[in-house]
């Protein structure tokens, strides 16, 4: 059975990526063994893997995931306080398909969308 999905997204720069996701987005660093080419971030229940891709185009870069949420709105918030650039076509909204999303881009323009609903 299927427990659980872990994303693994590129990296041009790891300490970059985890000060990203630390303090803009409340993630923590999951695991005690530091990978210099790998990073694994945490919150709540969901993990995200990265690794290093240091000639990462991020304006070619398909990298994307959805993540579900609670409190979308209280979220979406957090991440305003925290100065987080959301997508310009990504402001929080509720879809025609009756889902509450929003959606930002990473340092290495990774696509991440939150949604609920």
């Amino acid at each position: 059975m299927l427990i659980s999905v872990h994303p693994k997204l590129p990296m041009r720069n790891k300490s970059i990526t985890q000060n990203y996701y630390q303090n803009k987005l409340g993630f923590r660093v999951f695991g005690t063994t530091d990978y210099p080419d790998y990073l694994m971030m945490e919150r709540d229940a969901i993990q995200l893997h990265f690794f290093l891709f240091s000639n990462l185009d991020p304006e070619q870069n398909y990298g994307q995931v959805y993540i579900r949420v609670n409190r979308i709105d209280d979220f979406y918030q957090t991440l305003l306080d925290n100065k987080v650039r959301i997508h310009p076509n990504g402001f929080l909204e509720t879809k025609p398909w009756g889902q509450r999303e929003f959606s930002l881009l990473d340092p290495d323009g990774n696509l991440l969308t939150f949604g609920e609903g």
